[in-house]
Parts: C-alpha cells; structure tokens; sequence
C-alpha cells in the first residue's frame, strides 16, 4: 500500500510539471519569455565550460565587430561577446541569489504575521513598516560600502536586505484573506500543527504570488547591482554586466562617441532582453501554478 502510494505522488508530481510547461507553452507571451530565459540560462551555464577569460590586447582596443570579434573589443582589447557570455553567470546568479533571500524572508515575516496574529503580527508589522520607509538604494548603497562584496551571494544579501518588506505586507494581505477558510479551521479542528498548515494549506494557495514576485525581484536586482556598480560602489570580484557598463563610460568613453559603443550597448540590450523575458514569463505563471484558474 505504501508503495502505491509513493507511485501516486510521483505520477501526480510528474503530471503537476507536464501541466505547468504546457501552460506555459500554450501561453504566447510565456512561451516567448521561456524561450529568451533558456537562452540565457544555457549561456550562463554553458559559457564557463566553453570559454576562458580574455586576455589584455592593447594593439586591437576598441575595434568593432567583425569575422574575429562579433561585438568588438573594449578600451584593453579584450573579446566583447566573451565577457558578454562569461558575465551572464554572475548576472544570473546575483539575481538569484537576490530573489531567493527576498522572497524567503518575506514568505516567513508575511506567513507567520498573517496567520499567528496578535503580538506576533504586530512586532514583525513594525518591523516590516520600519523597512519600507527607508529609502531603498541609499541603504543599499551605504551596506555595500561597509559589507565586503567578493562573490554573488554576499552580492544577492545585500541587495535583498531591504527588498523584501513590501512583499511581506502583500503576502501577509493573502494570508488574512485565505486564513478563516474552511480547510483551514478542518485543519486547526484535527490538530495540525501551525507549520504543517503554513506548508500544506497556505503556502500551495499562495505559490503563484510568490512565483512572480520572485521573478520581479530578480528583475529589480539586476537594475540595483548595476547601478551600484556604475557608481564604484561594488568592488565585486568576477564577470558582471553592470562592470562592462561602468568601464565602457568612465574607461572607454562609450558616451562621447568612442568605438566602445558597442562595448556599452552589449551588457545594455541583454539587461532589457533578460528583464522582458522575465516579465513575458511572469504572465503565465499564474494560470500555470494556481488550481483556480485551471481549465
């Protein structure tokens, strides 16, 4: 009985994935979105195995593209395609990392202050008003002078240690709309405990929320960490976009209508790309990941 239990769950965890993709791919905006997000995930995860970093060339400093270089080179003759693929990783992984600790904190602060109430709900609710009233990239900007940023996590935490509060107070709305349902007081009335109705009954009706927060916060992350670094703030070790655009304006003068405005433009058009593949995606997940809105 066990055993046909175990095979159940996994035919309806196999068939929950086939739905979720073909949801996505019936949707036109969403297909495209998968389309342009896989592509640049394989680049991220493609490119280290493929590439090496290139080496310093002074004699073909900013050249423009050609048969030998596709993007050109910037201000130290450096291939502008391969920085442009290497950089990917780190963009993808920062955003990552950003997203994910947003969306964690904010789930557990929301969750717990939604449906615990009383003090709880009021001291994790001051806080919570405390960090939405403080401006954002100021903070953002002081923490990442004081933090010492040398990989993509330490990046992705302090980027995250303020986005998260105004989710809190959106999930913590979902979870005082859906907290007096009846499955809830069933669940209440034969003892579950408080974490078994967060992990069974709350969060599964609030996962498509926080699906397309998490691709919004992954979007907002990469518009921080690049400004951060066209502003010098990030001495952050490794490949990034947001480094190709701060030396093609302050090394390259890309601006001032050097040969690096390809060097510029670059990092520029896959940022755009990236975050309109985010958002064509986002306008699927609902349909795909919440069961009301199934046909």
């Amino acid at each position: 009985m066990k055993k046909e239990n175990t095979k159940t769950a996994g035919l309806r965890k196999t068939n929950g994935v086939k739905y979720f993709f073909a949801s996505i791919w019936r949707n036109g905006m969403s297909r495209v979105g998968l389309i342009i997000l896989v592509l640049f995930l394989a680049m991220a995860i493609l490119g280290p195995l493929f590439l090496t970093p290139p080496s310093a060339d002074y004699l073909n400093r900013l050249k423009g593209p050609s048969a030998e270089h596709w993007l050109g080179t910037d201000y130290s003759g450096k291939d502008t395609l391969i920085q442009l693929v290497l950089g990917s990783k780190d963009v993808l992984l920062v955003a990552f990392f950003a997203g994910i600790i947003s969306i964690t904190i904010a789930c557990v602060v929301g969750v717990v202050s939604g449906l615990l109430g009383g003090a709880v709900d009021s001291v994790l609710m001051l806080i919570t008003n405390v960090m939405v009233t403080i401006p954002s990239f100021p903070i953002t900007m002081v923490l990442s002078m004081v933090i010492s940023i040398d990989n993509a996590f330490m990046f992705g935490m302090v980027l995250s240690i303020q986005a998260w509060a105004g989710l809190a107070k959106a999930i913590r709305s979902q979870v005082l709309i859906i907290k007096n349902k009846d499955f809830i007081e069933a669940s209440r009335i034969l003892g579950m405990s408080n974490f078994n109705i967060i992990v069974n009954d709350v969060i599964p009706n609030i996962i498509s929320y926080i699906a397309v927060n998490f691709i919004s916060m992954m979007k907002e992350a990469i518009m921080a960490a690049v400004g951060l670094m066209y502003l010098g703030l990030v001495p952050f070790q490794g490949n990034h976009w947001g480094i190709m655009i701060q030396l093609a304006l302050t090394a390259s003068g890309a601006m001032m209508g050097s040969g690096a405005i390809v060097y510029f433009l670059s990092p520029v058009v896959c940022i755009v790309l990236f975050q309109l593949g985010c958002y064509l995606f986002a306008t699927g997940l609902d349909e795909a990941l919440n069961p009301r809105l199934r046909t």
